[in-house]
């Protein structure tokens, strides 16, 4: 099995622990406190070592977990999680893991993802409407991310999927001129 279909199942087992009726905790709370966790992994190149090290017992490995997620205060649930990830050597695939929980949790919930590129910094009147007009498109409530592209003259890239729409002066141009090559 690949890293990114191991990562796949175990945000899968995550989201559909966190969604569960007997979760106890908000996903996206619970998304929250593991990044916490996460953070403190980073920075620390010799906790990463010691949690991986197949030399480390796992009691040793579960009572440094524990200990990190009690002084962070993560729930029963994401506790137990990284318990999992460190009892399968699987602590190095928190990142991949949680950034594809990210994106099951929202597809559950009936979120749609759309990263939006303008020429320039948008304002939130400007923002709300890009927003309605792509749930209006997709039928779906939709999670935005913008972003400023200087490379752009004018107007907005958004993609929403696999799918791009391009709204730019240049994406323009360059459509106007293949019409005109075509007649």
């Amino acid at each position: 099995m690949t890293h990114s279909a191991l990562a796949s199942r175990y945000a899968s087992a995550l989201v559909d622990v966190a969604t569960g009726p007997k979760a106890g905790v908000d996903p996206h709370e619970l998304l929250r406190e593991v990044r916490g966790f996460e953070e403190v992994l980073a920075g620390s190149a010799e906790l990463r070592t010691a949690l991986s090290s197949p030399s480390v017992p796992p009691a040793r490995k579960r009572a440094v977990v524990g200990a990190i997620g009690a002084k962070l205060g993560v729930s029963r649930v994401a506790r137990n999680f990284l318990f999992v990830l460190t009892d399968h050597r699987r602590i190095g695939m928190l990142t991949e893991v949680l950034e594809t929980f990210d994106l099951l949790l929202d597809e559950r919930l009936g979120f749609t993802r759309a990263e939006i590129s303008s020429a320039r910094e948008m304002d939130d009147r400007q923002r709300d409407v890009v927003s309605h007009e792509f749930e209006r498109l997709t039928g779906k409530k939709v999670r935005m991310r913008f972003a400023v592209n200087r490379e752009l003259l004018g107007g907005l890239v958004a993609r929403v999927g696999s799918t791009v729409y391009d709204g730019s002066v240049r994406g323009q141009l360059q459509a106007l001129g293949k019409r005109l090559a075509a007649e």
